[in-house]
């Protein structure tokens, strides 16, 4: 029997890697003869940096960069990877989970340090960068990333804006770099969401309660990225509205695709070719994957869903192992995925659980194959 291992991160408490190990170890106990491929995954977001590291090799570059919020520095980085090409985590720099939820506010929350990184990974060399957005605690529409590579933003009296939220409604003017880093490169944004920029399905509407704003900030980070959009139409001849995905990470992908000359690609579609994940399912019996909460949103263009989807292809059969299961089987069923499980108790709490996650998974996966194999 072969088995692939295709986790995701189970966010804040368990890295993919450390996912895969569970449940390799698991497996090992309790099904020994059974041959066990590991395939850390991401799809774009929290843990892309380190699955793309494992799967292709390079190095880690540390360097401080800015927080998500003013006068919060991190500890950040980017992937160097073996071909030459690089890889910028936002979840790393400014994620939501960098933030305690009483501080979160996307009034005042920035994507400067991804520019920053972004900007270091530029000057280091890297021909291809790999952006990866998800997890942000950001609705600015890149314009914080877009400063840290010299963009201005200016209001009516053409005084420079601070590049956050707030800022978006106010701009009048964009004026480009002196020098336009990313004119000669490749950059790839990897996201997980189809959203557009704006609008009923946009990146304050759906996002934005979750990152701390309240319904009326909401309305105002709608209308300035609606502003943002139409400044760029107007002075740079690009429609971000146009940009399939460009709500993801509060709008960066859409500003990725303005300021730096983006391409927007499928997380999981892009993760899952370099480590080779179509390969190691095309002669394997059952694959498990999983992640913190599998529900809906699961379904659509995350980790899972990718890996059910080339399992499906190959032949192989599916296990989710997730913190939390949210939907019914019949309606997983649907998406081809043969069986569900929540690793969590329902008589611990969400921190116990966080704490408890990689021997939660190790038991829920040596529960199945006692029981199946």
């Amino acid at each position: 029997m072969k088995i692939v291992l295709a986790f995701d991160s189970f966010k804040g408490s368990l890295s993919a890697e450390h996912a895969c190990r569970a449940a390799a170890r698991a497996l090992s106990a309790t099904v020994p003869t059974a041959t066990l491929v590991e395939k850390p995954m991401a799809d774009g977001g929290e843990g892309t940096a380190a699955a793309m590291l494992a799967a292709c090799g390079g190095n880690w570059i540390p360097l401080p960069a800015s927080g998500p919020v003013p006068e919060l520095m991190v500890d950040a980085g980017y992937a160097q990877l073996a071909d030459g090409s690089a890889v910028v985590e936002m979840a790393a720099v400014n994620g939501l989970t960098l933030l305690r939820p009483d501080r979160r506010n996307p009034m005042i929350a920035s994507t400067l340090g991804t520019g920053e990184v972004l900007k270091a990974a530029l000057e280091g060399g890297a021909e291809h960068i790999y952006l990866a957005l998800g997890g942000s605690a950001t609705v600015d529409g890149g314009i914080g990333a877009a400063h840290a590579l010299g963009w201005r933003f200016l209001d009516e009296r053409d005084r420079e804006l601070t590049p956050d939220g707030a800022a978006l409604l106010q701009i009048a003017t964009i004026r480009p770099p002196e020098k336009d880093l990313c004119a000669t490169r490749r950059i790839t944004v990897l996201c997980d969401v189809t959203n557009p920029l704006c609008g009923s399905k946009g990146a304050a509407r759906v996002f934005g309660p979750q990152k701390g704003a309240t319904p009326d900030m909401v309305a105002v980070l709608d209308a300035g990225l609606d502003n943002l959009a139409r400044r760029v139409r107007e002075q740079l001849g690009f429609d971000m509205l146009a940009v399939k995905g460009g709500g993801a990470a509060g709008g960066l992908a859409a500003g990725a695709a303005a300021f730096f000359h983006a391409e927007i690609q499928p997380g999981i579609d892009t993760i899952m070719r370099l480590t080779g994940l179509p390969g190691a399912l095309s002669d394997a019996d059952w694959v498990f994957t999983g992640e913190g909460s599998f529900d809906a949103q699961s379904l659509d263009g995350k980790v899972v869903s990718g890996v059910a989807r080339v399992a499906a292809e190959m032949g192989a059969r599916v296990a989710v192992f997730a913190g939390r299961v949210g939907l019914e089987p019949e309606i997983y069923r649907a998406a081809g995925i043969q069986f569900a499980m929540a690793i969590t108790p329902p008589s611990i709490s969400i921190d116990e659980a966080a704490r408890q996650a990689p021997s939660l998974l190790y038991q829920a996966v040596a529960q199945f194959s006692k029981e199946n194999f």
